[in-house]
């Protein structure tokens, strides 16, 4: 099923617009120059991790395969552009029969990345690439930046479940992003609909204060959700007081009550205070569920404590502290003319500061030391050394602007946990640092 057919706000029909007007105005000054045909080589890296963080999370893989493949430009689209004088008359006709028809390489879904690591790569003409360069970003940029916040969080909660409810917390689309990125990177389930819809993640959610304090009673209202629900259900307990709020759960529900949920007070004391109280009442196998503006560094904090599973809204969304990873589209090299036997050469930013880039179409391998652990990202432009041939990272996502790529959201999801399974054990911690392993340029 194409969601955007239901008229729902999870998907959209074009993406054409999700552009900077400099990418138009430099298609029609190349068009107009003869130099748009020219093949090209962008290039998509991050020049430094985020303060604090060891390693990146590469998500949104899939939504930009999906952004390209809707990047067209239909009736409405070229005449807002004319309209608006944003682009000449040539250039709305080049831009009418707009298909990217070039290959795309990268570094699957899932897997971590370092500064410099070339984690995309497009290549075509110099047209059909410049026009893609903040779509790519902004989905990029966004979704690692939630997947490396919930990775972090996964990692901290020792295998124990996390639910992603943010949606309240941000944009309904970035929401239904975040939500994919969270799953990505460890997250097992969201309450946002939209993303069960959109990608077939597994949802939850039962109830919230309001639903205890439109009854009369905070019986009645643990009564209504039995009723509804069943005794598996997840009974909210800190309306008013918990100790009473779960003698209360156990007796409506029985001690095969599913589980409690705690949102404020001191959740390292309440749950082991909780837990004492329903063994004592039977409850054995009832599970604590613990949210209330969790990130990394509280759900760490709770590792002593008898909880089964964190939700975790804001923090998540917003990248706990670091909404962006600051990743840059770059030309590496084009060709001296539009011959399509042209050789490619070099080209990068020469720039005081942080600012310059590596010339040259690269690739990248990850080397082991002799126990099969990470010990350096290498990242080159010549011939790959046969030592590192089989250790390769990127992979073609698209060949001749056909997407061969595509795969469940589980596949991304399984090679996180090998990716990071496969970093020094110093990676997880959330201590600040510097990148766990060093970036080697050859």
């Amino acid at each position: 099923m194409n969601t955007a057919d239901l008229g729902l706000p999870v998907d959209v029909p074009s993406t054409a617009l999700f552009t900077d007007q400099y990418e138009f105005t430099m298609l029609q000054a190349a068009l107009r120059a003869g130099t748009a045909d020219r093949h090209s080589v962008f290039e998509v890296f991050t020049r430094r991790l985020p303060e604090g963080r060891r390693y990146g999370v590469v998500a949104g893989t899939g939504r930009v395969l999906d952004a390209v493949e809707n990047f067209r430009f239909d009736a409405s689209v070229l005449g807002f552009l004319r309209e608006n004088g944003i682009v000449d008359e040539p250039t709305l006709q080049w831009l009418a029969s707009y298909r990217f028809g070039g290959d795309v390489w990268g570094y699957p879904e899932g897997e971590v990345y370092f500064p410099g690591s070339p984690i995309l790569r497009v290549e075509g003409s110099f047209a059909e690439c410049v026009l893609l360069e903040t779509v790519i970003l902004s989905i990029l940029n966004h979704d690692s930046a939630i997947a490396a916040a919930a990775s972090r969080m996964s990692a901290a909660a020792g295998g124990r479940r996390l639910i992603e409810m943010g949606a309240r917390r941000t944009h309904e689309l970035s929401a239904v992003a975040s939500a994919r990125a969270a799953y990505v990177a460890g997250f097992d389930s969201t309450s946002d609909l939209a993303a069960g819809f959109r990608y077939g993640i597994p949802t939850v959610g039962t109830s919230a204060h309001a639903f205890t304090l439109l009854h009369d009673s905070e019986r009645d209202a643990f009564r209504a959700q039995v009723a509804s629900l069943g005794r598996g259900t997840t009974l909210l307990v800190d309306t008013y007081d918990v100790t009473e709020a779960v003698r209360t759960a156990v007796e409506v529900a029985g001690p095969e009550l599913g589980a409690v949920r705690i949102d404020s007070g001191d959740l390292l004391l309440v749950a082991h205070r909780v837990r004492q109280q329903l063994d004592e009442l039977g409850a054995v196998n009832t599970k604590i569920v613990v949210t209330s503006d969790l990130d990394e560094y509280a759900i760490a904090s709770l590792a002593a404590a008898p909880v089964d599973a964190y939700g975790v809204g804001t923090q998540l969304v917003t990248g706990s502290g670091h909404p962006t990873c600051s990743m840059v589209y770059k030309l590496v090299a084009r060709a001296e003319s539009a011959d399509p036997k042209a050789p490619l050469h070099p080209v990068a930013k020469k720039s005081l500061g942080a600012k310059a880039s590596v010339g040259g179409r690269k690739w990248a391998a990850r080397r082991l030391d002799r126990d099969g652990v990470a010990e350096a990202e290498v990242v080159g432009t010549g011939p790959v050394p046969a030592e590192l041939a089989d250790r390769q990272l990127l992979v073609q996502l698209v060949k001749g602007g056909e997407v061969i790529a595509r795969e469940p959201l589980d596949a991304a999801r399984e090679r996180h946990i090998a990716a990071r399974a496969g970093l020094p054990m110093s990676a997880i911690q959330l201590s600040r640092g510097e990148q766990v392993i060093p970036t080697e340029h050859v």
